[in-house]
């Protein structure tokens, strides 16, 4: 009886974790691929578990382009030392990240580099905003620091 308790136990653990396994996955990105693009803050959302940018990208006529990108959560900005006053609507933001396989607007963020001006609010350091090495990496991983290419 005993061991019929465990493995239903052991069983029911496993099944329970398949979620949140399954919810780390970035099969739908070219994690093989950094993208470098540039815009203007229109929301930031620091959710658990994933915290959003989103901002407007010029596209190829100059015309204004929302774009979702994806981030860590609000635990992992601030185990990286991300603020809420980092990035802002209306600020101008430079990011790396790993576009959508499916060519819709969506980037998983690795970096986010404030342009806003003010040295107070990190103007110009780069930043991880995945919380473990850019894009959902381990920091010791292969892909813990982008190519010099993708710089």
């Amino acid at each position: 009886m005993l061991k019929k308790a465990l493995c239903v136990a052991t069983a029911a653990a496993a099944f329970a974790a398949l979620p949140a396994w399954a919810h780390h996955s970035h099969n739908n990105y070219d994690v093989a691929t950094w993208t470098t693009m540039e815009g203007t803050v229109t929301e930031v959302h620091r959710l658990v578990p994933h915290s959003w940018i989103y901002m407007d990208v010029k596209d190829a006529v100059g015309q204004p382009t929302l774009w979702a990108l994806e981030a860590t959560g609000s635990g992992g900005l601030d185990k990286v030392g991300i603020t809420i006053s980092d990035v802002r609507p209306g600020d101008p933001i430079k990011v790396r990240c790993h576009l959508l396989k499916d060519g819709s607007n969506g980037c998983l963020l690795g970096f986010v580099t404030p342009m806003h001006g003010d040295k107070a609010r990190g103007h110009g350091i780069e930043k991880d905003w995945d919380g473990g090495g850019g894009a959902g990496f381990p920091a010791s991983g292969p892909y813990a620091v982008p190519p010099p290419a993708a710089r």
